[in-house]
């Protein structure tokens, strides 16, 4: 399983990501799910993916040689991210329909989905796409400034409640790690290293990278502090009224 986030805000992008594909009995193993690509100067991408580990793959060895064939349609060229988005839903078809059962039925599942973030040029603003395995895809917005791909029930409430487009860079930052450390908590096939880049708008650079194994200081200190605070808050709840108490019905 994976847990992927990409939020967009005011101030730039977030991603963050998990490192787990596989957490049988006697097998976990780990693969980064982040990938920043080698574009020219007026241009910064980013993949986030999540799926058929073989589809993710061959996509972005597909993407890669692309760039470096300098294919009709490349990232190197596209000219907006929605159109960077809709060439990588291609791909990701192609890429699967290599595999299909063509009679139909069939326990092996090729599909993959991916979040494509980052900027072109300083025309248009930073932002991040979902791209679904049909190929199509969506933005996030001003409502919903995030967009997640994998095990993402358990990690949304907290974004929900938190991110929005004015919220600071590195409070979002703070906020993404949290919502990622809930989901490993709460299933154990989403687990570190948890890879995050931090991308600051118009900067074209990706300079502020981190990588988190599970022993890592800061993040051991993130969830002791949010755990403390969520039970000092539980504990600060207005208590129930006891005038309000009723005789619950019973049905004959």
């Amino acid at each position: 399983m994976t847990y992927c986030i990409a939020a967009s805000i005011n101030e730039g992008l977030i991603l963050v990501s998990d490192s787990r594909t596989n957490a049988g009995i006697d097998n976990v193993s780990t693969h980064g799910k982040m990938h920043a690509f080698a574009t020219t100067n007026d241009r910064k991408i980013v993949l986030l993916c999540a799926g058929n580990l073989a589809t993710t793959q061959a996509v972005l060895e597909q993407l890669h040689r692309d760039n470096i064939k300098n294919a009709k349609t490349n990232l190197n060229n596209v000219e907006c991210l929605s159109e960077a988005a809709a060439y990588l839903g291609h791909v990701s078809l192609e890429k699967q329909k290599q595999h299909v059962n063509p009679e139909g039925q069939s326990a092996f599942n090729p599909s993959a989905s991916f979040i494509l973030a980052g900027q072109i040029g300083t025309e248009e603003p930073h932002g991040a796409y979902m791209v679904y395995a049909e190929g199509n895809s969506i933005t996030s917005s001003a409502n919903t400034p995030f967009l997640q791909i994998g095990e993402s029930k358990y990690g949304k409430p907290i974004l929900d409640r938190f991110l929005k487009l004015g919220t600071s860079i590195d409070e979002a930052a703070r906020c993404c790690l949290v919502s990622m450390d809930s989901t490993i908590r709460s299933n154990a096939s989403v687990g570190p290293p948890v890879d995050m880049l931090i991308y600051r708008k118009d900067s074209f650079s990706f300079n502020e990278y981190y990588c988190f194994d599970d022993d890592n200081d800061y993040l051991l200190q993130l969830r002791r502090s949010w755990e403390t605070k969520l039970r000092e808050a539980i504990a600060a709840l207005p208590s129930l009224d006891k005038q309000t108490v009723k005789p619950m019905p019973v049905r004959l």
